[in-house]
């Protein structure tokens, strides 16, 4: 899989000029694209990866016009977001246009939304629906179950995306302007990726069981009342609200299925963990409420998020994708050309190029970015330090999806290999 260079983003230096909101061009974009090292490879381009700012919204249309004017025969998907990231940048609430150019092989990836649906299934021959960047209306009803069939439809079961954060709708660009449910674009198994999430919390009590529970209401941990050992876990007292109330506000519920670890690598959640809203006390029944269903058998632990454990949580997942990459290219690297391992040098005739990351596609929460991480752009200036000066889009979602998931202020980073 080859993957061109390519990220830029008009300069949100434009958002300063005076007179209404400029309509969006690709030109902008374009004249970096033209200077970047690979730009003769562009001309090769199949697929195009658009993130835009909501203020440009309402010129979606032109501006795919302009897109597909400016590189025909791309195909392109996207969507507008509050906030888009960019090669070490954020852009919050400003006129920013973020795009990437991906060559791949025709049959490598198939785009599709509520009026293409992914072709085939499961077996089928011609199939390329092994993994999926998937961006949803968050308006949609049922969307977490949504999620989940999609990932049913796909080879791998895992997909990485987020929902809709503009403010002027969940429409979405999946070559054509969408509005509603799911779009995005799946990869056949030669589109190599690798892909984490970040949750940022920092879990203050020990894993327990739901021994029982009533919709978003949980009565029993472990069989015994889950109001006091919530209270137990942080160390306060309602006879005391003053301390209380402050803690409470910050403390979150991170929830796995009973079949799914809930603590990883360092006592950090594990990848199927969902972090929701602590959102009520009962202290009539020694009971929590909590910001999304629960079922009898779930295991889960009481957590709070802030800037250290956010920046130590992505940090570590950033780890992971470097250590997964570079063990992959150190075995290509000795590979011969029956693919058992030897020690012929990696530059020989008949062996396999060592992988590295391409590209990669980094959706974070609204809720997240520079505020969260201390300062502008703070957050992807953490990811392009580890990752290095590779090309980086994305988006600022309300709603992160990850594997069958549907989750909240967190982070997905995917990196492409080739």
């Amino acid at each position: 899989m080859a993957l061109a260079l390519a990220a830029a983003q008009i300069d949100a230096a434009r958002a300063q000029r005076p007179g209404p909101t400029p309509s969006p061009t690709a030109g902008a974009a374009a004249g970096e694209l033209g200077s970047a090292p690979a730009a003769e490879a562009l001309a090769g381009a199949t697929l195009g990866l658009v993130y835009f700012s909501d203020h440009y919204a309402p010129h979606a249309q032109d501006l795919l016009d302009e897109l597909r004017q400016r590189w025909p025969g791309v195909a392109w998907v996207g969507c507008p977001a509050v906030g888009i990231a960019a090669s070490g940048v954020e852009y919050f609430d400003e006129p920013a246009l973020a795009l990437m150019l991906c060559e791949l092989p025709p049959g490598s990836f198939e785009v599709f939304s509520g009026a293409r649906p992914l072709r085939g299934d499961r077996g089928d021959p011609g199939r390329v629906a092994h993994t999926a960047l998937v961006h949803a209306d968050p308006a949609t009803p049922d969307l977490t179950e949504l999620v989940a069939e999609l990932s049913e439809r796909v080879d791998t079961g895992y997909l990485f995306g987020g929902a809709v954060s503009a403010r002027t709708g969940g429409a979405q660009v999946a070559e054509g302007w969408w509005q509603g449910g799911l779009s995005g674009v799946a990869f056949g198994p030669q589109v190599a990726l690798v892909s984490r999430v970040t949750q940022g919390c920092q879990p203050v009590g020990p894993e327990r069981v739901v021994t029982a529970a009533h919709g978003h209401v949980v009565t029993e941990l472990d069989g015994h009342p889950a109001l006091p050992l919530l209270l137990r876990d942080l160390g306060i007292d309602l006879a005391d609200p003053r301390k209380a109330l402050p803690v409470l506000r910050a403390t979150l519920v991170g929830l796995t299925d009973a079949d799914s670890a809930l603590l990883g690598r360092g006592g950090q959640f594990g990848p199927d963990v969902r972090v929701r809203h602590l959102v009520g006390l009962d202290p009539g029944r020694q009971a929590v409420a909590v910001a999304g269903p629960v079922e009898t058998g779930m295991r889960l632990a009481f957590c709070q998020r802030n800037t250290e454990a956010a920046r130590r949580d992505l940090v570590r997942i950033c780890s992971e994708i470097r250590e997964e990459v570079e063990t992959a290219a150190e075995e290509a690297a000795t590979a011969g050309p029956g693919g058992a391992l030897d020690s012929t040098p990696a530059q020989a005739p008949g062996v396999a190029t060592a992988p590295a990351i391409r590209g990669a596609v980094y959706i974070s929460c609204n809720g997240r970015g520079g505020p969260h991480f201390g300062a502008p752009s703070a957050e992807l200036k953490i990811v392009q330090r580890a990752l290095g000066d590779v090309p980086l889009v994305g988006f600022f979602a309300a709603g992160e999806i990850a594997r069958r998931h549907l989750y909240g202020y967190t982070g997905v980073l995917t990196v492409f290999k080739g």
